[in-house]
């Protein structure tokens, strides 16, 4: 396939803008762990894997065509990122009140990890019509089945995406292994996460 180098490049910029996918992998990689990170994802990854589905159906053109439709969608995305970040803001994980009394382990569900993937990137629309407007730049009518195309630049759009993943949880890590050292950094990064989740889900709600 031609011109797949620039495909991938085009991908590579575009996982290392800052979002609400790469906030969520490093929060959790930093504050619970590499199987938790790994099972957000899995859901990132499924949700990324569904978004090309739905824009090679027709979806994304259909979001494009009804404004409604789009602002609706919009607005569920919009407000489940702004209800993770006050979420994340109000864990009891992250309380940083001295106690003299044990804490009990968090507990690792890694069923709710992997649906908060999930759901963070399937929400928000604009990552459909991303993939929408992509992804036929770099398809050609005269090199073979367009399904067949449109299949492949999926298969390598959520590949990289994982691999983006990967290295966000290897960062988060090693972030989460320098934050148990410094309290008031893990305090920092609390309230720099959570803000970042809310003002994506309020620049999301307030876009074009």
């Amino acid at each position: 396939m031609e011109h797949l180098s620039l495909f991938v490049a085009a991908l590579v910029i575009a996982y290392l803008v800052p979002g609400p996918d790469m906030v969520l992998i490093l929060q959790t990689a930093s504050r619970q762990g590499r199987g938790l990170a790994l099972a957000t994802a899995c859901g990132l990854g499924l949700a990324r894997g569904a978004h090309v589905a739905l824009a090679a159906v027709g979806l994304a053109a259909l979001l494009k065509a009804s404004p409604l439709l789009f602002d609706i969608m919009r607005g569920i995305g919009a407000a489940y990122l702004v209800w993770l970040g006050i979420r994340l803001a109000r864990a009891d994980m992250w309380s940083e009140t001295a106690t003299t009394t044990p804490q009990p382990p968090v507990p690792r569900s890694y069923r709710l990890a992997f649906q908060r993937g999930l759901l963070t990137n399937i929400a928000n629309p604009k990552a459909l019509l991303f993939c929408s407007v992509l992804l036929p730049q770099f398809m050609h009518a005269d090199a073979g089945m367009v399904a067949l195309q449109f299949a492949l630049l999926g298969i390598v759009l959520v590949g990289v995406g994982l691999i983006f993943d990967l290295f966000y949880t290897a960062v988060g890590m090693a972030l989460g292994r320098w934050m148990a050292r410094h309290p008031l950094a893990r305090r920092f990064q609390r309230w720099l996460f959570a803000t970042s989740l809310m003002g994506f889900g309020t620049k999301l709600a307030l876009s074009g």
